[in-house]
């Protein structure tokens, strides 16, 4: 059995893979700054520490000596480039310098797919690079995998990434017969969304291989966002026009892909079901705002730092 730690285990992927981490006979630890909106504890991990990882004090706490494995998912969503920025540089900070004083036999740093000359894209490339040089100079047996748009169940379909599988999901499910739905920007731009349960399994492999330089876990697939809400509106057996749109192109997509997004139409149906007829349990966030849940979490671990 091996001593595992998930940072950002409370969100999308993180919840996902240590789930599957659990499940295979680990003993998992998760901190994140929320609790899993859809997971329940038990069913992800064994401990879970409520904690902000931009404390190094919180970091120390957590990554104990001789860990097996560290998964570094956690990751700062903030509109505000400058705290995006410094907060995801302080965790990873903090992180690559624990596991090399606790002698951590293996990391992976989740990278993503991010623009060049953004921001966003700055931050990721300097903590890859930053955790190579940890690498170089400490020894620390890092993996990184730079994650392109990850979709599944149990995550966040509210969310404002306008070309999410997930969103596009719902905006087909509360639309009626004959409604249009209003994308943003080029619509037939290609892109490739790997299914979750496919990413963590390549994530996997990727932590069982001695290869220490970046790689990218994406799908090969690509498709349209046009084609993406065509494909979701044909699951949903709500009417669509699309003769103008498949007399100028010839399109195909893989069944399996088909059965993934089936997948997750019907769970965000379920979810916005929920909503509508069930009573929300709300939890009070460590920023004094509100979660909304749909059903109530059990308790999780809070340890004040002094």
């Amino acid at each position: 059995m091996k001593k595992i730690v998930v940072l950002g285990g409370g969100g999308f992927i993180g919840g996902h893979l240590s789930k599957r981490l659990k499940e295979e006979g680990n003993h998992v630890r998760i901190c994140d700054i929320k609790k899993h909106q859809y997971f329940y504890q038990d069913e992800i991990c064994d401990e879970f520490i409520l904690g902000d990882l931009t404390d190094p004090k919180v970091v120390n706490l957590v990554i104990e000596e001789n860990v097996d494995e560290v998964y570094q998912l956690a990751s700062i969503s903030n509109k505000n480039d400058t705290n995006l920025i410094h907060n995801s540089v302080i965790i990873n900070l903090n992180v690559s310098k624990e596991c090399v004083n606790k002698k951590v036999k293996k990391v992976l740093y989740s990278s993503s797919d991010y623009e060049e000359n953004s921001e966003y894209g700055w931050e990721k490339l300097f903590s890859e690079k930053m955790f190579l040089s940890y690498h170089k100079n400490y020894g620390l047996n890092v993996r990184i995998a730079r994650l392109h748009n990850i979709f599944g169940p149990q995550g966040d379909w509210k969310m404002d990434i306008e070309k999410s599988p997930s969103v596009i999901c719902g905006k087909v499910i509360k639309s009626k017969n004959e409604d249009i739905i209003e994308m943003w920007g080029d619509d037939k731009q290609t892109h490739s969304f790997l299914y979750v349960e496919e990413c963590v399994e390549k994530i996997l492999q990727l932590m069982e291989s001695n290869f220490t330089d970046p790689v990218n876990i994406r799908s090969e697939e690509l498709i349209t966002i046009n084609q993406l809400t065509e494909i979701i509106t044909n699951i949903s057996r709500k009417n669509s026009n699309s003769k103008l749109y498949r007399e100028n192109f010839e399109w195909e997509v893989s069944q399996p892909f088909v059965t993934e997004l089936t997948k997750i139409y019907f769970w965000i149906k379920s979810q916005i079901d929920i909503l509508e007829s069930e009573t929300k349990w709300i939890y009070e966030s460590p920023d004094n705002g509100t979660t909304v849940f749909k059903r109530e979490p059990m308790s999780t671990t809070r340890i004040k730092i002094k």
